[in-house]
């Protein structure tokens, strides 16, 4: 086994699998237990973040400000920043790490759906990967029965006529919660764009560009990717996207704007 493998992915399938025993040994179940577990293991790490990031939208107003006093000297502007950071005690970095986990453990979880849910020796796959108080016994067998999926399978839809899959129910939603969760940070978005525009760098307007496109493109490529790999890949990220924006929206309101700033940046 490589590295990744024993310090990711062998991991999250035995605690996959320890649910699964554990949640009456049914595979759907043992995902949205698993995922609510991982996610309330790191929501007291993405905490800095969030309150980092609150504050960054509570003075935003004097952000733009010292965007237009350097507009023109990009260094000195991000010296400025820099300072007044450092001066409200704002660490826009924290909390990072966090955030490149879950995308690890996303990835990580792909490889576990991937290489076990797909292989036709689903019990020899998952034993391979487990460790030996978890192992399953020879000849027993792993219920991917959930609701009316398989999660082997993509969750998609044939139609007669059509020659090519359609997403099914349980994809859309999984796209529908990501994009509820990225519009709960479009106020702030929206602001940072009207403040792009104030300024002569062409970056700040790609950047808040691209910020703005994601609310669209990520929910579209989970539909472009869900339809080809296991449906319990989607089965996490619904869980994963709805836990998501439920704990933003708790922490900031509906793009973290408070009153002041929603009426300076987005009225």
């Amino acid at each position: 086994m490589n590295i990744f493998t024993i310090l990711l992915t062998q991991p999250l399938a035995n605690g996959l699998v320890l649910f699964y025993k554990i949640l009456g040994q049914n595979m759907g179940l043992a995902i949205i237990g698993f995922s609510l577990f991982l996610r309330f293991v790191l929501s007291p790490l993405t905490r800095p973040y969030m309150e980092s990031m609150k504050k960054m939208r509570e003075f935003a107003p004097q952000l733009d400000k010292i965007k237009k006093k350097h507009k023109g000297d990009r260094q000195k502007q991000m010296q400025a920043q820099a300072d007044f950071y450092k001066e409200k005690g704002i660490n826009p970095g924290a909390g990072c790490l966090p955030y490149l986990l879950q995308i690890v453990v996303l990835i990580a979880f792909f490889n576990v759906f991937t290489s076990v849910l797909g292989n036709e020796d689903i019990v020899g796959r998952f034993n391979e990967l487990l460790y030996p108080p978890l192992k399953f016994a020879s000849g027993e067998s792993v219920n991917l029965q959930f609701l009316y999926l398989d999660l082997a399978k993509p969750d998609t839809v044939s139609i007669p006529g059509v020659t090519f899959a359609l997403p099914g129910l349980l994809l859309i939603l999984s796209a529908v919660a990501q994009f509820v969760s990225a519009k709960i940070s479009s106020p702030y978005v929206e602001l940072e764009e009207k403040v792009a525009k104030k300024t002569e760098e062409k970056q700040d307007d790609i950047a808040a560009s691209m910020q703005k496109s994601m609310i669209y493109t990520f929910p579209l490529m989970t539909i472009l990717i869900g339809v080809r790999f296991p449906s319990a890949l989607a089965l996490y990220w619904l869980v994963f996207s709805i836990f998501q924006a439920v704990q933003q929206y708790r922490a900031s309101g509906w793009g973290g704007m408070t009153p002041i700033v929603r009426k300076l940046g987005v009225s």
